[in-house]
Formats: structure tokens, C-alpha cells, sequence
């Protein structure tokens, strides 16, 4: 089989590599740069609570003992606290913070050590070619090559070679933003917790800080810039932590100065993201960095949502409905994004005249992007696919639940009909849906018992019949879900639709739905029995 070529061997491209080789897809991975990533201990990532599960059944073993969940979030006001939220208790689950090197790192691991993945570093790209049957591409470097694969996904950064090759637009704006960064070992009154402090009252503290917790003691400090193109020289960066470290803890504690950095950010959306077999993820396709640090996972949340399409295309045939959808979602998601960063962050920021003039704004607007930096509300929350081209029509059994479709499911702990349990997540990433029952009860009883009850049965039957590969799981119970209800999840973890009770005739259509409708190869062979 003709390999998918992934050009970039950054977090996204590894990661497509990686869910690719689990849905036993090959790649050939190609990448300008050496293998091995030089350390910035600045240059970091967080990332939602499901891309982290998702990096880490992929094999990533650097978060673990690299990356740093959060104890908490606290909001602080000039010179008070206005909000803390505790974190990881169970109800709130914590993002997860890690410098991007040591992920780069543990994700080339777990890729080296797959037989389906194939490294090509210090390989620049320079030619890319597409027929009927799949794609063509050049390298230089340490050795020239021509290298034919099924589909080609650039994953390459802002400067993709892949989307200039493919003559795509890159639009939007240029600095929207600016932040002088700083990795630091020091001790801070609140160990473990994330810190957004609005309008510090010292001189240098600017409009706004953030302070977030690695293992060992490390934090990465940012602060906001004026956006005048304030010139920060190594001398003002360090008076700008010795500042905060005093306005902080009373005095400026001893600490070791680790990295430092000025970081420009910009938004830009390529106008497309297929052309026939060639995609882009990651910031090849976007650029969107102002609010929480969230933008690899916006990357990730590409290579998660494109992995599956290609690999059932691969196993089953070419829909290219499903193919299309990818554009079409994930291009969808970080648009609205985009729109609601432009939208909000001059109010945010102090702009537009609203404090003054409405009751409570500064509260309101703190809360709200303090909710941007969890990953939560209009400008941090995962995306919604609502008008997915791989949305199930609405049918009268549908009914709701906790969570909105087109939306990530939530994390509960499920059974499989032979009796072993798991988390939701963890049973994601194989190119499978997913149709999970609401059984209150079933937790303790035993399992010869409720897997021939009821209406398991008929929904096993249901789901044996379906037009996609799926696996029958049960819950005891999931947020807003009645008894008897019936959860289909597409495998990249987004609710499809959610039933009230077994509805064989709907599911199969919502499943053939999530699919893409039947492949180009199926309806051919259709077409030439009836002839």
C-alpha cells in the first residue's frame, strides 16, 4: 500500500503518524529539520484535557513525568483574588502543560518504534505532483528522493512548503498580539496552580500576566506587551520577573532563569485545506495563538479529526463527503475561533469604552478569559460540529444529553459485553464508532446476566448491522442521559446522535451517515449489478 505522506515531523505530524499507524495506516514522515528538537524550556503547550488522553494512547510517555497537570486556576485583580477554581478534583478535569520539545520527543519515540511509520529528517520539500491514483513529491537534502504516497498532508508550519506548492492562500492578521516569556525554577505562594493576574499594581506589570506550573518547580511567565512594538531588551525582561516575583511573594525570591523569549502571535486561515489527495493541519492550515496557549491543540484536533477519514477511505473505499467534511469542520472551528478573538479581544484587553460605561464588565470580562485559558466558553471550549456534512438528519428518537452533538463526549468509565471496563476515551482512536448504552445497574451486576437482558440483545444485533466497523459499550450513567439511552460516537470521540432507547433503522442511518454515505467503489458496484 502506498503510504500517507506527512510533511513535518512537529507535534501534528507525528501525531497524524501516530493515529494513522494505530488505524494500521503507513506514513512516511518528512521533515527539513534534524531529529532531534532543540530545548526551549519558553516554548510550551497546553492542551484540553482529551488531546492530552489522545497524545498519551498514542504513546507519548513524556507527559507523564514532563508535563504538569494543575492543582488549580486563580484569578487575581490588581492586587486581590477574585477566583479560584480547584482543578483535577473529579469535577473539573486540568489541562495539561508541557514544554513542546519534550512532546516533539515523546512522540518521534513512539513513532520510531512503529513499523508503519517511517522518519525522513534533514528532507526539504520542494515538488508535489497528483494523479488519480495518488501523489507525488520531491525532497532534497540529505539525500534526493521522489517519494509516491496516497494523500499528502502538510503539517509544516506557517511557512508550509506544501501550501505554497499548492498555491492556497494564507490570509489574516499579522501581530495581533506580542508577550515576553520567561522559564524560571523559583517557589510562588501558589504551588501548582495557574495564574492569570489582571492589571498588576506595579509599574511594569502592564495590562496582564500569566503564570503557569511544570514539574520540578518551573514556570512559564508571560506578559503582555503594549502594542506599540515596545523593544524588550534582556535587561527589562529580567526586571520584569524580578518585579513580579517581588509583587507576588512580598519580596523577589531566589530563582534560576531558564529560557526567555518575545512571542509574536498572529491569526491566519489558509482559505482551503484539501486539493484532491493534499491537505494541511496544524499551523500550515492556522494560525491562532492569542488566548490560552490552545493552539497546538487546535493542530492536534486536526490530525485527530483527518486520521479516521483517511484511514476509512484506505480500509473502505473513498467517500468524498467524508474526505470534504474535514475542511469543512475543522476549518469551521478555528474560523469561529478567529471570529470570537476578534470580537472580543479589544474588550478584553481594556478597549472599546465598556468598563466604564456597563455595571460589572471588568468582572464579566475577566471571567470570560479566564474561562479562554481553561479551555471553557466562546473562546476555549473544543469545537462544536454542528453543521457537520456528516451530521445524522434529525429523527424524532433523537433526544438530548448532557453533551450537544457534534460535541466531544465526556470521559466516563464503560463495559464491554465481555465484561472488561475502561475508560470512554480510551476505547477511541481505532476507526471504530463507538454505541454506548445507559444502563444504570449494570456496574454490579454480573455480566452473563445484563449482556442477555433487556434490550442488549437487540442493540448488539444493531450494532453487528452497521455500514461502519463499531464496538457495543455500556454505562451506568452519563451526564443528562435518561435509562435506556443510546450514545453513538464517531471515533474521533464527537457525539453523532444520541437515542431515546434501541432505534435499529435510525442508528444505521446516523451511522451511515457519520461515514460519508456509502464509498464511490460501493455505489459503482451497485450501479453495475442493477445494470
Amino acid at each position: 500500500m502506498d503510504p500517507v505522506i506527512i510533511v513535518g515531523a512537529g507535534p501534528v505530524g507525528l501525531t497524524l503518524s501516530l493515529a494513522l499507524a494505530r488505524q494500521a495506516v503507513p506514513s512516511v514522515v518528512l521533515d527539513e529539520g534534524p531529529p532531534v528538537d532543540e530545548p526551549r524550556p519558553a516554548r510550551t503547550a497546553v492542551l484540553r484535557p482529551d488531546m492530552a488522553a489522545l497524545v498519551e494512547r498514542l504513546g507519548c510517555t513524556t507527559l507523564r513525568d514532563e508535563g504538569g497537570r494543575w492543582a488549580g486556576w486563580r484569578l487575581l485583580r490588581r492586587g486581590q483574588t477574585v477566583r479560584s477554581v480547584p482543578l483535577g478534583d473529579g469535577v473539573t478535569p486540568a489541562p495539561l502543560h508541557i514544554p513542546q520539545h519534550a512532546l516533539t520527543r515523546g512522540l518521534r519515540g513512539a513513532a520510531a518504534s512503529h513499523q508503519l511509520i517511517r522518519l525522513v529528517p534533514e528532507s526539504r520539500l520542494d515538488s508535489l505532483e497528483q494523479d488519480d491514483a495518488g501523489v507525488t513529491v520531491h525532497t532534497r537534502g540529505s539525500q534526493d528522493a521522489w517519494w509516491r504516497g496516497s494523500h499528502v498532508v502538510g503539517c509544516d508550519g506557517a511557512r508550509s512548503t506544501v501550501r505554497k506548492l499548492l498555491g492556497i492562500r494564507f490570509p489574516g492578521r499579522t501581530a495581533v498580539e506580542r508577550h515576553a516569556v520567561a522559564a524560571l525554577r523559583t517557589e510562588l505562594p501558589w504551588p501548582g496552580e495557574a495564574l492569570l493576574h489582571r492589571r498588576p499594581p506595579w509599574r511594569s506589570g502592564g495590562e496582564e500576566i500569566t503564570a503557569r506550573p511544570l514539574p520540578d518547580g518551573v514556570w512559564r511567565l508571560d506578559w503582555l506587551l503594549p502594542p506599540r512594538g515596545e523593544l524588550v531588551t534582556p535587561d527589562a525582561l529580567v526586571a520584569r520577573v524580578r518585579d513580579t516575583l517581588a509583587g507576588w511573594c512580598g519580596e523577589t525570591p531566589p530563582y534560576d532563569l531558564l529560557d526567555t523569549g518575545v512571542h509574536t502571535l498572529h491569526h491566519r486561515l489558509a482559505r482551503r485545506w484539501r486539493v484532491g489527495r493534499a491537505f494541511l493541519a496544524g499551523d500550515a492550515a492556522h494560525l491562532l495563538g492569542a488566548v490560552g496557549a490552545h493552539g497546538l491543540d487546535e493542530g492536534l484536533r486536526d490530525a485527530d479529526n483527518l486520521a479516521w477519514k483517511l484511514a476509512q477511505c484506505r480500509h473502505h473505499g473513498t467517500s468524498e463527503t467524508l474526505l470534504d467534511s474535514y475542511q469543512a469542520e475543522r476549518r469551521a472551528a478555528v474560523a469561529a475561533r478567529l471570529r470570537a478573538a476578534d470580537q472580543w479581544l479589544t474588550v478584553l484587553r481594556g478597549g472599546g469604552g465598556l468598563r466604564g460605561r456597563v455595571p460589572g464588565a471588568a468582572r464579566a470580562h475577566d471571567s470570560l478569559l479566564g474561562e479562554a485559558h481553561l479551555g471553557r466558553g466562546p473562546l476555549g471550549a473544543p469545537s462544536v460540529h454542528t453543521h457537520s456534512p456528516l451530521a445524522p438528519e434529525y429523527a424524532s428518537s433523537q433526544t438530548a444529553v448532557g453533551t450537544e452533538t457534534g460535541a466531544p463526549v465526556d470521559d466516563v468509565r464503560v463495559t464491554a459485553p465481555d465484561g472488561s471496563t475502561a475508560r470512554l476515551w480510551d476505547r477511541l482512536g481505532h476507526g471504530r464508532l463507538l454505541v454506548v448504552l445507559v444502563a444504570p445497574g449494570t456496574g454490579v451486576w454480573d455480566r452473563r446476566h445484563w449482556v442477555s437482558a433487556g434490550v442488549m440483545p437487540r442493540l448488539a444485533a444493531a450494532v453487528a448491522a452497521l455500514p461502519m466497523r463499531a464496538e457495543l459499550l455500556v454505562t451506568e450513567s452519563y451526564p443528562g442521559a435518561s435509562a435506556h439511552t443510546v450514545l453513538l460516537v464517531r471515533p474521533d470521540g464527537h457525539l453523532a446522535a444520541a437515542f431515546a432507547g434501541v432505534r435499529p433503522a435510525e442508528l444505521y442511518a446516523a451511522a451511515d451517515a457519520v461515514r460519508g454515505g456509502a464509498p464511490a467503489a460501493a455505489r459503482t458496484d451497485r450501479t453495475a449489478d442493477v445494470t
